[in-house]
This record gives structure tokens, sequence and C-alpha cells, in this order.
């Protein structure tokens, strides 16, 4: 999916496809139970979320229609530098949601704060200096909670996903990808190292990661 020149059909299937997958494997549904609600139900009034790198947009959808349930007002936006991505997720676009084809430097630039950020499936994607400097971009982002979710590494994890995904794999790349990004990504240890303070890293459900901080933009 990290190359530009990959086959458009496969990497749009892959797309569609990752609303099923997240919803099997990425945990939030726990993560919005235990952190995301009470934090906007705390605030006793509408807020702002941010999903940095949101890819095809369904963990903000997801999130969305939660909080929507809750009777929550929330404006959700999703950004990603990717034009792909964020062609694939504007199909998702509903009143209350909304998609930008920005990065986290731009939105600070651009002086948006939100009272919430979260990524998902970002982190291992980043080489060291890249990690550090999107983990600042999104404590200056948020004047709330910042949580970023991603794979535990593990043998385990790596021999159930090459399994499991299978039956939804074909003409996309689910398989592909999916491995090289549980090979490419931290243990719990390794996380926390790699972020240093303020950063705190928990496993939420098995075979995740959570690393949680409280941002520092001003409300």
């Amino acid at each position: 999916m990290d190359d530009r020149d990959c086959d458009p059909r496969a990497l749009a299937a892959t797309y569609r496809r990752f609303d099923v997958v997240n919803r099997l494997v990425s945990a939030w549904g726990h993560v919005y139970r235990t952190r995301v609600r009470p934090e906007l139900a705390a605030l006793g009034r509408p807020a702002r979320v941010l999903d940095l790198g949101s890819g095809g947009g369904d963990v903000v959808a997801r999130l969305a229609a939660l909080a929507a349930r809750d009777g929550l007002d929330v404006e959700w936006v999703g950004a990603d530098p990717d034009p792909r991505a964020h062609e694939a997720a504007r199909q998702r676009e509903r009143p209350g949601v909304r998609f930008v084809s920005q990065g986290s430097r731009e939105l600070i630039d651009a002086g948006e704060t939100f009272d919430l950020v979260l990524s998902n499936h970002v982190l291992h994607h980043l080489d060291a200096a890249s990690l550090r400097a999107f983990a600042d971009d999104s404590l200056a982002l948020s004047h709330g909670a910042v949580l970023h979710a991603d794979i535990a590494r593990g043998r385990l994890a790596y021999g159930l996903y090459a399994v499991g995904i299978t039956p939804l794999s074909v003409g996309t790349f689910l398989r592909v990808d999916g491995l090289r990004s549980i090979r490419r990504s931290y243990r719990a240890a390794e996380l926390s190292a790699a972020l240093g303070a303020p950063w705190r890293v928990q496993t939420p459900a098995p075979f995740r990661l959570l690393a949680t901080a409280r941002g520092r933009a001003r409300a």
C-alpha cells in the first residue's frame, strides 16, 4: 500500500475491507468504551476529535456511530496526507464527519486544536525521527487525551493473522501488508522506549498496544 504505483483497484478494495478487519482486530470498541466515551462525556459540551493518518476512514466512521448512539455531540475529522486514502475516506463523509488531505504539521500551522487526538496503525510505519515528530505533533494538536493504537509484534499474532486473513484478502493487500506491518511493529517495552516521556504504553487487548498521553494544546 505504501507503493505509489500499486494496483489502484486492489488498494480501493483494501480500504473497503479495512472496516471488517479493524472491527475484528483493532479493539476500538473497547478503547471507545473505556477511553474515548468517558473523555468526551466529561467535557459537557460539543467536542472535536481528530484521527491522524485516518486511511480509508473506517475508524472515524465507527467511532462517530458509537458516539451518536450515546448522544454525544462530536465533530469528527480524519486527516491523511495520502490523496488516495483521502479519496477513499471521502465516501464515508456525512454531517459531523469530514476528511482532510493534510498531515499533522499542516494542521498545526493552520491553528487547529482538538479535544482528543487518536491514530490507528500509524506508528509502525514511521522511522525513529518521524515517530517522535508524529507523537509531538499529536500532543500539540490536543488539549485532552492522545491515543495511538497499534499492533503488538509477536509470533502468535503473525501466525493467527496469516491464517485468519486469508478469506478476506483476495484482491487486496491485506495479507501481504498486514504481515509486513506485524513484522515492523513494536513490543510494549520497545514502543515505550521509543516514545519516552510523557507517553504510557498499555495492552488494551491481545496483540494490541495503546500509547497514551495528555495533550499540551491550549483549550
